[in-house]
């Protein structure tokens, strides 16, 4: 559950794109400009906006362009749902003492592009994901926190009641954020620490046509 962007997983962050429209990037009356509000700090459009257009450059210049663009569709979504949970995991990471060094970063992301086969394989399965490559690092940043956290825990994340009591953690950090999403772009589900479809009825189908 717990390897998404690594919020979830890559496959979560896959069925996130896959599975929740793309709706219009507009401020709310409540958050002018703001696609959502964790802890009092915006996470403005135009944050969102830019990290979207990394993705889609870095998409655009790889030999099946084309084909990641078409299967990433739903791409803003699934990008804001990792910038909160970001939010989340490092407020659960600051709470438990747990901190990352770049040796350990290095470390990691060495052991990955091995088992890839290369840095320029990680780097293009990630991209199937919708995560730039300059993104890569603050992937495996989340990754050791997420195992940080677990073993402040004292929580097995190879186990279902590891990743239950894991899961418990960040839905309990959740809460305590007060996340406020835009409407537009859904509504956070705190228990599930996940950015979940939106259910407004006047979302009209013509912004979820839209496409960063």
């Amino acid at each position: 559950m717990f390897r998404r962007r690594t919020a979830l997983s890559v496959s979560a962050t896959a069925a996130l794109v896959a599975a929740t429209p793309l709706l219009a990037a507009c401020g709310s009356g409540a958050h002018p400009g703001a696609a959502a509000v964790v802890d009092g700090k915006r996470i403005t459009v135009a944050q969102l906006q830019a990290k979207v257009k990394d993705v889609r450059e870095a998409q655009g210049s790889s030999p099946q362009g084309a084909q990641l663009i078409m299967n990433t569709g739903r791409l803003s979504l699934a990008t804001l749902n990792g910038m909160i949970f970001d939010e989340v995991l490092a407020r659960s990471a600051k709470d438990a003492g747990v901190t990352v060094t770049r040796a350990a970063i290095q470390k990691w992301r060495t052991t990955a592009e091995r088992r890839a086969g290369g840095a320029e394989r990680l780097k293009a399965m990630w991209l199937q994901q919708g995560i730039a490559p300059d993104e890569i690092d603050a992937m495996v940043r989340n990754q050791l926190l997420l195992d940080g956290v677990a073993e402040h825990l004292g929580a097995d994340r190879g186990q279902p009641q590891g990743q239950e009591q894991l899961a418990k953690e960040l839905s309990r950090t959740s809460r305590s954020m007060g996340i406020d999403v835009n409407p537009r772009f859904g509504k956070w589900d705190d228990r599930q620490v996940i950015l979940g479809e939106t259910k407004e009825p006047w979302i009209t189908s013509g912004s979820a046509k839209q496409r960063v």
